[in-house]
C-alpha cells in the first residue's frame, strides 16, 4: 500500500463519517491499517497531510496504530 492508498483511505473515512465522529475514525483508521501503516514506513503527519488533515492528525494515527495491539474491529 502507497502513501496515496493510505490518504484516500484516511481522507474518505474522515471526511464520510458521521457528526462527532470524525476522530474516532482516524483511530479506527489506526486500528485497521496498523500493519500498513508500519511496513509503509512513513510518519504518521505525511498520512494525515496526504489525507487533507492537519499534521497534527498524526498524533491520533499514531493511538489507532497504538491500540491496534489490543483491540480489533467488530
Amino acid at each position: 500500500m502507497t502513501l496515496q492508498d493510505l490518504g484516500k483511505i484516511l481522507h474518505e473515512m474522515y471526511f464520510d463519517s458521521e457528526e462527532g465522529e470524525a476522530v474516532a475514525m482516524i483511530h479506527l483508521f489506526g486500528v485497521k491499517y496498523a500493519q500498513d501503516i508500519k511496513e509503509l514506513g512513513v510518519s504518521k503527519k505525511a498520512i494525515a497531510k496526504e489525507a487533507g488533515l492537519r499534521e497534527s492528525y498524526g498524533t491520533e494515527i499514531s493511538k489507532g496504530v497504538k491500540l491496534s495491539r489490543y483491540v480489533s474491529v467488530k
